[in-house]
């Protein structure tokens, strides 16, 4: 039952994320914008002859990985990876049940069947966040203890309570607290995406001119080679037609809402298509300030009217 159910909510999330580039049925020049992509092209998720060389862990790795800048002096992808650099990451944007329901929906377009104990992997997380909450609470028993026994023996002394006698003691549970907070984290994951409630808070774009302009010159370089926005949004001739194009973005673009957007887009649309990609605060900012940038004229206005 589990399985199944599992298999009908991977089949409804790649309908909603990835088919319009890997097709119905993964297959290459199947999805609408497959064509519109930059070389290397998506895998052909129905090749069971190379599609059965990777692990299940390997393709969820895939799906919720962090995106590496390929640019000059940046990250390689290597030949033997699955992604190719115009492929998003769902790690911050659906929660780890949801992005093994895509493996397993993606092992069925190659005619095999998701190996990976998905439910022992709750039943796992769910064992070592009971275990880091006990173990919290008996160090921080202990460290009460101390803490008394310190204070205890000061006020027989006449003095001041001296920390050291149970700063050991008050470090165990602040290391504790620590792995319950990433256990607790990590179960929370597994089934509530990682920026659901989450606001973005508005960014301050005020800078000197030179500065605003590095970044806009950072912002164009990672939009291909980090982000690979240019897989599904069109600058000009080139891009993908997945989103809007956004040779009109400064024009139509709010810094700020772009900012916010890049960060957290389900919190402002939660049927978005676009996935939350990692964007930090600067590459955020980078890429928003690069956008304000971008204003082609009007399809039907002559190139030699513009700005008049």
């Amino acid at each position: 039952m589990f399985q199944n159910e599992q298999s009908a909510k991977g089949k409804k999330l790649y309908a909603h994320y990835c088919m319009h580039c890997h097709g119905e049925n993964g297959r290459q020049n199947e999805g609408f914008n497959w064509s519109s992509m930059t070389d290397p092209k998506p895998k052909d998720l129905s090749n069971k002859d190379e599609m059965g060389t990777f692990k299940d862990e390997e393709i969820f790795n895939t799906i919720s990985r962090d995106m590496k800048d390929t640019g000059p002096g940046g990250e390689k992808i290597g030949d033997d990876e699955f992604a190719v650099p115009t492929m998003p990451t769902f790690k911050y944007t659906l929660s780890e049940e949801e992005i093994w329901g895509i493996v397993g929906y993606v092992r069925s377009l190659h005619g095999k069947k998701l190996e990976f104990n998905v439910e022992g992997r709750k039943k796992d997380l769910q064992a070592a966040q009971q275990a880091a909450d006990q173990k919290f609470k008996e160090a921080e028993r202990v460290a009460q203890e101390a803490e008394k026994k310190a204070s205890d023996e000061a006020d027989k002394k006449g003095v001041e309570v001296d920390d050291n006698a149970y700063a050991k003691e008050m470090q165990a549970m602040g290391q504790a607290k620590k792995e319950l907070d990433q256990a607790t984290a990590a179960l929370a994951n597994f089934t509530t995406r990682p920026g659901k409630g989450v606001n973005i808070a508005r960014p301050d774009l005020n800078m000197k001119p030179d500065a605003a302009a590095k970044l806009v010159e950072v912002g164009k370089q990672i939009y291909v080679t980090k982000y690979g926005c240019n897989g599904c949004h069109k600058i000009g001739d080139e891009g993908g037609k997945v989103g809007p194009a956004l040779d009109r973005a400064g024009y139509r673009l709010n810094p700020t809402w772009v900012y916010r957007w890049l960060r957290n887009p389900q919190a402002m649309k939660p049927d978005t298509r676009m996935p939350s990609l990692g964007l930090n605060d600067a590459d955020a900012k980078a890429v928003a300030l690069y956008l304000k940038t971008l204003r082609a004229p009007k399809p039907d206005q002559p190139l030699g009217k513009v700005g008049e």
